[in-house]
């Protein structure tokens, strides 16, 4: 990618053109959270000024308005995510609501005592406990594929946990701690051929670019769009249409009805099933924003520069004294997690901190990772599509500076 490709792509973003402690600002926390370009602020701020509205059976023209922003959105996303429909997506809160949704609906539906559900040991909070709390209700249980040293799913794993019980396959697409890009169509297969649904959980996949979830062989897809370069508080759940039409719905409210009467009610058509009470408006608006930009980029150059980014940050960190890199799996994305020999994660993003770089330091919701590397918290650099490698200098001159400050 040329220099002047990527600084005008920068550009594009507000918040990156800022001192923090009184240096630029470096920022290597887009696996939490990106930042959002000028057309996604600017799609917001044009929708609270002109068109905001309640959505739907309003005859009044904003909320008429209102309604055809909030449903372009949904094609905008639906287009990005390869779906052959808009009426495959749901929108939500995020990731995390899409995981409950399923679990709550799909689970109470479908799981019994000896059904199993299979995740992987690398699975974010999100992808763990809502199966836990279905599990204990059901009597199913959960069967837990292991890591081997480098972060990546054993081999043997996928054949000794998915079998004849597997009800069904939740697993995370690209670790949020690891980076560790998983061989997700391969284990749906594998799923499929005995008959069990699979979800995949896509937060960190979504940020590098539109793909065909289809090609996933996946059931349901959860994703979140503050991590895409969009608002919080939006995301969305992409489902098959025969699975989205057997799943009853998990919340009450309007919207979700076709009619209610003392006596009982009958529900809408997917995805209004699953949409009750009144949506977040403004963040889909955003959200349908930041996908059609996305859809504007040139991604073979981008992906080609964050492989780039990731081969130069694993160089160049490895070469820091002290420093173990946590997540090694020959196939991943743009995410370097470490520990440094005598430096406490959270000493370290303070340090890191006033030298204008920043990270996130814990177990990022990951807290078997943690345990498997038998490490406390790790440090974490998340790359995105406007990191230079500049960036990574400044990284390592400021761990530099920090290890002689706390050794």
């Amino acid at each position: 990618m040329r220099d002047s490709d990527l600084e005008a792509l920068i550009a594009q973003f507000p918040a990156l053109n800022q001192e923090v402690n009184g240096r630029p600002l470096v920022y290597l926390d887009n696996g939490a959270s990106t930042q959002k370009p000028q057309v996604v602020i600017d799609a917001l701020v044009n929708f609270y000024t002109k068109d905001y509205s309640n959505v739907h059976r309003g005859v009044h023209t904003l909320s008429q308005r209102a309604t055809d922003h909030y449903e372009a959105a949904r094609r905008s996303v639906a287009r990005f995510l390869g779906a052959r429909s808009d009426s495959e997506l749901v929108f939500t809160r995020g990731t995390t609501e899409s995981i409950n949704l399923v679990s709550n609906a799909w689970g109470r539906a479908n799981l019994k005592p000896g059904d199993e559900i299979v995740i992987s040991g690398m699975e974010h909070h999100s992808n763990i406990v809502p199966w836990q709390l279905i599990a204990a209700e059901t009597g199913a249980k959960l069967v837990v594929m292991k890591l081997d040293d480098d972060g990546a799913i054993a081999a043997g794993e996928a054949e000794r946990c998915i079998g004849p019980k597997t009800r069904i396959l939740s697993i995370i697409h690209t670790s949020n701690a690891l980076g560790t890009v998983n061989p997700v169509a391969e284990l749906a297969t594998r799923a499929k051929s005995f008959g069990a649904t699979v979800l995949v959980d896509g937060a960190q996949v979504v940020p590098h670019g539109p793909f065909d979830v289809y090609a996933l062989n996946c059931d349901f897809f959860a994703f979140s769009g503050h991590k895409m370069f969009g608002p919080t508080g939006i995301g969305g759940l992409w489902g098959r249409p025969e699975a989205l039409s057997a799943m009853p719905p998990w919340q009450g409210g309007g919207d979700m009805i076709r009619s209610v009467s003392f006596e009982g009610s009958t529900w809408a058509e997917p995805p209004s099933r699953f949409e009750a009470g009144t949506p977040a408006i403004a963040q889909a608006v955003g959200l349908g924003a930041a996908a059609e930009w996305m859809m504007t980029l040139d991604w073979d150059a981008l992906r080609a520069h964050e492989a780039d980014l990731l081969a130069y940050g694993t160089e160049i960190l490895s070469a820091v004294p002290g420093l173990r890199l946590i997540g090694t799996a020959p196939h991943k994305q743009a995410i370097l997690s470490f520990e440094l020999n005598g430096c406490h994660p959270h000493d370290l993003g303070t340090l890191l901190d006033l030298e204008g770089v920043a990270v996130r330091v814990g177990h990022h919701c990951a807290e078997p990772v943690m345990h498997h590397f038998k490490v406390s918290a790790t440090t974490r650099a998340s790359l995105a599509i406007y990191s230079r490698r500049s960036d990574l200098d400044r990284l390592v001159t400021a761990l530099e500076k920090a290890r002689k400050l706390l050794l």
